[in-house]
């Protein structure tokens, strides 16, 4: 858990346990999981135990949206960071039932729950059409098979935002059909980003650029959280020796290994930020 994030586009991150087990390409050098062993933890399988917290744990982000209201504001909660909140495990579902309980304590807070597993969305919460308007779906598809395959559960989902992490982008997507097809409810917002760590897969420059000017196409809201390790040797803000490299099927493009801090989140000499607007959407669709 973690007040005032680091990461890029929430404001606040907030885990109802820690630990998952590996599901797709995306998983293979997972952040979590490295993590949690950094600090003794073993989590990850479908075996292993996972780790629960006490109350003072889980009265965070009661404050959190105290403060909000105080201040006349919202703020964005990331959950979960080091797990999925839609995983099929029957010891889960006291903790699952506790968050929609505090979600439904913090009005001032929106919830953004990603996962991997949208196909479990609906049978795991207390939701059908009356969804909390604080809640938003997002589910992660690093390439086009994965997007196929998730994309009909997530926009089945009646929540207030939907959501899509292509992060880390491992192949070129192509969304222009999905951010209108009827009749399923459409995206709403759309992050990328390459993968981080000394293991990381590069991603090609034109896979971000090619979602880039598809949201810009269907005015979808679109945030660049980061290149990762590997940047365009044009990007990184260094002067270190770069490789060409040749990545699936796309042109030669020359990369450097500088770590996620050094490759920065420059895309097309522009930082991008966009946001959803989660709250003139839902009255869009529901009245």
């Amino acid at each position: 858990m973690a007040k005032n994030s680091h990461i890029e586009w929430t404001n606040h991150t907030f885990n109802p346990w820690w630990g998952c087990h590996k599901v797709s390409p995306a998983c293979d050098n997972c952040y979590a999981e490295l993590w949690a062993k950094r600090v003794g933890h073993t989590l990850w399988g479908q075996r292993v135990p996972r780790r629960f917290f006490g109350d003072p744990h889980w009265r965070e982000p009661l404050k959190w949206n105290h403060e909000a209201c105080a201040e006349g504001t919202r703020a964005r909660v990331f959950c979960a960071s080091m797990a999925d909140v839609f995983e099929r495990r029957e010891t889960l579902n006291h903790e699952r039932a506790r968050l929609w309980n505090l979600i439904d304590q913090t009005p001032n807070l929106d919830w953004l729950l990603l996962t991997k597993r949208p196909q479990h969305v609906l049978s795991m919460t207390p939701c059908r059409d009356d969804w909390p308007r604080n809640v938003w779906i997002g589910t992660s598809i690093e390439n086009q098979k994965l997007a196929e395959m998730r994309l009909p559960y997530l926009l089945a989902v009646p929540a207030a935002v939907r959501f899509l992490s292509c992060e880390p982008l491992l192949g070129p997507l192509d969304l222009r059909s999905w951010f209108d097809r009827r009749p399923y409810n459409p995206i709403d917002w759309v992050i990328a980003g390459g993968e981080s760590g000394p293991r990381s897969r590069p991603m090609h420059p034109d896979w971000a650029v090619g979602l880039l000017r598809q949201c810009q196409h269907a005015k979808v809201p679109f945030h660049f959280k980061q290149w990762g390790h590997w940047a365009p040797a044009d990007c990184a803000r260094v002067s270190r020796p770069n490789t060409e490299l040749a990545i699936g099927d796309e042109r030669p493009v020359r990369m450097i290994a500088v770590g996620k801090k050094l490759a920065g989140r420059m895309l097309e000499g522009t930082t991008w930020d966009s946001l959803p607007r989660p709250t003139s959407a839902y009255w869009q669709r529901t009245t």
